[in-house]
This record gives C-alpha cells, sequence and structure tokens, in this order.
C-alpha cells in the first residue's frame, strides 16, 4: 500500500487535495468543494456549532476530516454569525457569509447551498457535510465522492444500517388500532437473520452543481447510498446528545493526521509469544482476530503496516505467508540491528521519522534515537484493551 499523499496547503491554511481524478469531459479538472452550513440561530442548543466537544469546536471536526479526506479543491463554511466565522476560519475554511434570506428559521439547507453555488461558479460538485456529525472519518469522504468521480453517480448521501421495527402512530383517541409497517409479528426474525433497513445518518450529502440548483434536492439523477458503520453515525439536535457524542468521539472518532507507515513485531503484538506443541510434533502460535480487525482498521485509514520478524521468531517466518495473506500486511525479516533494515523502507517511501511508528514489546532502544519516530512499547495485542478499541488507542498513541 502506498503511503499517504500529502496535500498541498491553498493560501486559508486548509489541506486540500490536487487528484487528478476531478475531471470532466474533455479531461478539464471539476472544482469539488465541501460546505459546512453553521447557522448561528440554533434553537435546541445555542450556537451548537462552535461549542467544544471532547476538545474542540463541533465544527472543528467535520473541518478536520474533510481536510484529512485530500478530495476537496476548497472547504467551506457558511454562516452568518461572527464567532461562527471566526472559528471556522482558525481551522482553515473559507467562508460563504450567507444573506438573511437563507439564514431564517424555516430556511432550507438547499435554499443555502443553491446560494453558496451561485456565488461560486467555479464549483462542480459540493459536498454538504453536516457538522453535527462529529464522528466523520476522511476515509467516509474519499469513498462516498469515488462514487461520482468515478462510478458516474449523480448524488451520494450516507446511511446507516439499523435493526428497529416501525409501527404505525395513531392518535390517543381515536379508534384506529396500529399497526406495524416492516413486521410479520407471528414471524419475528431473529436479529442475526434479518439485514435491517438503512436510514439517512445525515452526515453529508454529495451531489452534482445542476442537480441541486435545477431540480432543488440533493438527492436525484443516479443516486447511491454510502453505507456508515453504527458507532460512526452520531447526531447531535439536543442537549441531552452532548455527553453521549463526547464519549463517542472518545471512542470512535478522527483525531487527525497520524503515522503513515506503522512497523509491528508480529511476537508480542500478534501473539503472545507463546508456542504450542502438536502431538505430531508441529510447532502452532495463535493471532487474535481481533488483531487483524485492527490492522484493517489501520489499513482503511490509509495506514500502512509493515510486520517484523527476526531470527528470535522462527515460527512466525515459517508463517510469513500466511500472515501476509491472513493481514493483507508485508512481512520483514529484521536482524539485530532493525533500524539498519526498516532504514531502506521508509526512505523508499519518501517519509519523516515523524510519520513512522513502532509497535512491539520491548521497543528497540536504536530506533528510539530517530527524531520524532513514534515508539509504542505494548506487551498487549491490538484489540483487547477493555476500556476502547485497540485501533483507536494506537492512534492515539502515534498521533
Amino acid at each position: 500500500m502506498a503511503a499517504r499523499k500529502r496535500a498541498s496547503q491553498n493560501d486559508t491554511g486548509l489541506q486540500v487535495g490536487t487528484s487528478g481524478k476531478h475531471l470532466r469531459s474533455g479531461n478539464e479538472k471539476r472544482h469539488v468543494a465541501a460546505l459546512v452550513l453553521a447557522r448561528g440561530g440554533s434553537k435546541g442548543i445555542p450556537l451548537k456549532n462552535i461549542k467544544m466537544l471532547a476538545g474542540a469546536p463541533l465544527l472543528g471536526w467535520v473541518l478536520r476530516a474533510a481536510a484529512d479526506s485530500e478530495m476537496f479543491d476548497s472547504v467551506w463554511v457558511s454562516t452568518d454569525h461572527d464567532e461562527i466565522e471566526k472559528v471556522a476560519k482558525s481551522w482553515g475554511a473559507k467562508v460563504h457569509r450567507r444573506s438573511p434570506q437563507v439564514s431564517k428559521d424555516l430556511s432550507s439547507s438547499v435554499e443555502t447551498i443553491q446560494e453558496f453555488l451561485r456565488h461560486n461558479p467555479e464549483v462542480d460538485i459540493v459536498c454538504h457535510i453536516q457538522a453535527t456529525s462529529p464522528c466523520l472519518h476522511p476515509s467516509h469522504l474519499q469513498q462516498a465522492l469515488k462514487k461520482i468521480l468515478e462510478d458516474g453517480y449523480d448524488s451520494v448521501f450516507s446511511v446507516v444500517r439499523r435493526h428497529q421495527f416501525r409501527w404505525k402512530e395513531v392518535k390517543p383517541d381515536g379508534s384506529e388500532y396500529t399497526h406495524p409497517f416492516n413486521l410479520v409479528p407471528s414471524k419475528r426474525p431473529r436479529r442475526q437473520d434479518w439485514d435491517g433497513e438503512l436510514y439517512e445518518n445525515g452526515s453529508f450529502y454529495i451531489s452534482k452543481r445542476d442537480l441541486i440548483l435545477t431540480e432543488g434536492s440533493t438527492q436525484g439523477g443516479k443516486v447511491a447510498y454510502f453505507e456508515m458503520e453504527p458507532e460512526h453515525s452520531v447526531d447531535i439536535d439536543v442537549d441531552i446528545d452532548w455527553p453521549v457524542a463526547e464519549q463517542r468521539i472518545l471512542r470512535y472518532g478522527y483525531f487527525g493526521r497520524g503515522v503513515s507507515l506503522m512497523f509491528c513485531k508480529v511476537s508480542g503484538c500478534l501473539t503472545d509469544g507463546r508456542i504450542f506443541l502438536t502431538a505430531s510434533g508441529e510447532d502452532m502460535v495463535s493471532i487474535h482476530t481481533k488483531d487483524t480487525t485492527g490492522i484493517r482498521k489501520l489499513q482503511k485509514d490509509d495506514v500502512e503496516v509493515l510486520l517484523l520478524t527476526s531470527s528470535e521468531d522462527p515460527v512466525a517466518q515459517l508463517l510469513a505467508d500466511k500472515l501476509k495473506k491472513l493481514t493483507g500486511c508485508e512481512v520483514m525479516q529484521v536482524g539485530e540491528d532493525p533500524l539498519s533494515d526498516v532504514l531502506p523502507v521508509v526512505k523508499e517511501r519518501n517519509l519523516d521519522w515523524k510519520d513512522v511508528a513502532y509497535m512491539g514489546k520491548a521497543a528497540v532502544p536504536y530506533l528510539c534515537t530517530c527524531g520524532g519516530f513514534s515508539v509504542i512499547d505494548l506487551n498487549i495485542q491490538l484489540c483487547h484493551s477493555s476500556d476502547q478499541p485497540g485501533t483507536r488507542q494506537l492512534l492515539k498513541s502515534v498521533s
């Protein structure tokens, strides 16, 4: 897997992508913009868009994800409030100062987006990101945008899968009886036997310019959805949601760029160091499935994981091909001086040491001498922490 590309910075300081895939017909580049609507007149929670949540303003969480996705030519906040404008600019976003006509309590999101597009004729595709969905990750935006940029869809929106049975609402004083919408009570399925249903989770809506201006909708034409995990589907509407969202962010939120490359010792990280002997004389080691899940999540966030074995890990060396197939990671043998072995890898990928992390039992002191190198001395497995997922723990450690 290639290391993450570093985006160039625009004049606001926000990192934006320069992907050559944003093309119109005739190879003319399409301008893709991220747009966060942040009106100052929030009724449920006053100025909730800039209220601090888990150490950052609510607005900052989605701006960080948009910037680090490297998919946008510009990132904007549309607001009518001075303080929100100040916070948006401090996070590197451009500001569209919306008119009073689209700043009313009854103004729709589409009306505001239409006004933004009329003021910015260069924008071809707009991704409306809602600030009230702070568990958004760059990978969500990357995968969803590809549906428009590469697969030819006209609009894409985020959904979450839910296993909930819905019933018709009836008036208390009426004679009507309720009935189910998506359930036959006599054949109530078990959760594992039912795929559930897809619901909009409100994280983002991506649409082509013409669709919004001509049809007055962010969903139309050739439509696709992007399914997000339930743990990332957080929506803040009322004050009671705030502490719940904060705990969710601390566990599943995106905390910014961490490392691009991680060296992970097989012995002591993927295994517990024990070797099992079979009756037939074969040596065996065990690898927890949660460890492979943790690696997959790192890879999903564009962190390349390279597994390290040594002459002290004879069984791991024999299982190198199986480890590669199981984890999707390259397996590399290191000697007594691991630094000399991993240095060419770092140079080949044009990385600084601050972009690299080492994870292993009894972290090697030679590696600690490299400036900015992140060393995690763990005698635990990736996802075995009792209080939080290992991937989150790892990313917070190396970021």
